[in-house]
């Protein structure tokens, strides 16, 4: 009798979850462009992935049976860590030369070019309003990026940041084909182990090894590595067993905002007219593509556990 306020109240918590997610991987664009400035691409990335496979590793390790088929997910792993790992280098060293809350708007472009990719690998054409959703984006994506003074102008870190919404995608395709119920936290842990050994092997050669231990440094360090990374992946594999998958990419829409406002709070962002209707347009789609996946054949509102 009491099953339905049972369920309800859990899925008050994934989404509430959900939100916390959201926000911390928002703050994370504006922590890592902190971060950068006192070390190279690589060197953070291998100190930050580290600490978080640590950490996941120490938790999972003080639950005994958490990683169930551990050793069965290794394949799984090492495809879904690479991409991870692309798409947050390039998201990284796009940083660089890009504002953190512009980032944060074309990183969402993944969620736009999910089911298009989606439909490709599926081989069914894409619905109506998904090619709307794409359009939407790209004139979003062209109205963020407008310079004023010289037309259309996309930076090298803004093709840095659209390639990296690309990994993304395939990243998400990647999850969805390998997880499962029962080694979802073993396939987290081989994600993040992965950057970290990627990371660590690519830095001998890719980039000069730049590395301060500033206090902005430290904060950047604890922001990402233990927020953004650890507690991200574990509260994200927790809610999503508690909410269907359109809230919580629904909700998860909601990081780019975030990360908007923090990088106008403090980063000094600056925000004008076209910046706002690009913003707008790229939200739009994100959530027009959302509701039609959810009224497809294919799409379900079953609860997702990985």
């Amino acid at each position: 009798m009491n099953s339905t306020p049972d369920r309800s109240a859990a899925h008050l918590r994934g989404e509430l979850a959900l939100v916390l997610v959201a926000f911390l991987w928002g703050f994370t664009f504006v922590a890592v462009k902190a971060g950068l400035r006192d070390a190279s691409t690589y060197v953070f990335l291998s100190i930050r992935f580290t600490i978080g496979a640590a950490l996941m590793g120490v938790i999972f390790w003080l639950r005994p049976g958490s990683l169930t088929g551990f050793w069965r997910a290794w394949r799984g792993g090492l495809i879904c860590g690479s991409l991870l790992f692309l798409g947050y280098v390039t998201q990284t060293v796009g940083l660089l030369t890009t504002s953190a809350s512009k980032s944060a708007f074309l990183t969402g472009l993944y969620i736009v070019i999910v089911p298009v990719l989606s439909s490709a690998i599926h081989r069914r054409s894409p619905r109506v309003t998904e090619w709307l959703g794409a359009l939407a984006a790209t004139v979003g994506t062209a109205l963020l990026t407008l310079n004023p003074a010289v037309g259309l102008h996309l930076s090298s870190g803004d093709l840095l940041t659209i390639a990296c919404a690309v990994c993304y995608s395939f990243y998400l395709l990647a999850v969805a084909r390998f997880s499962s119920p029962q080694s979802h936290h073993a396939l987290a842990l081989w994600q993040v182990v992965m950057v970290a050994v990627l990371s660590l092997l690519f830095l001998p050669w890719a980039e000069p090894a730049r590395l301060s231990w500033t206090p902005r440094f430290v904060a950047a360090l604890i922001g990402t590595a233990v927020f953004a990374t650890t507690i991200c992946f574990l509260l994200y594999t927790w809610a999503q067993s508690h909410t269907t998958a359109l809230r919580a990419a629904l909700v998860l829409a909601l990081e780019p905002v975030f990360a908007a406002v923090t990088g106008w709070l403090w980063a000094g962002d600056r925000w004008t007219a076209l910046t706002f209707a690009g913003a707008a347009l790229i939200l739009g789609a994100i959530v027009l593509v959302d509701l039609s996946s959810s009224s497809s054949p294919a799409s379900t509102e079953e609860r997702v556990t990985g």
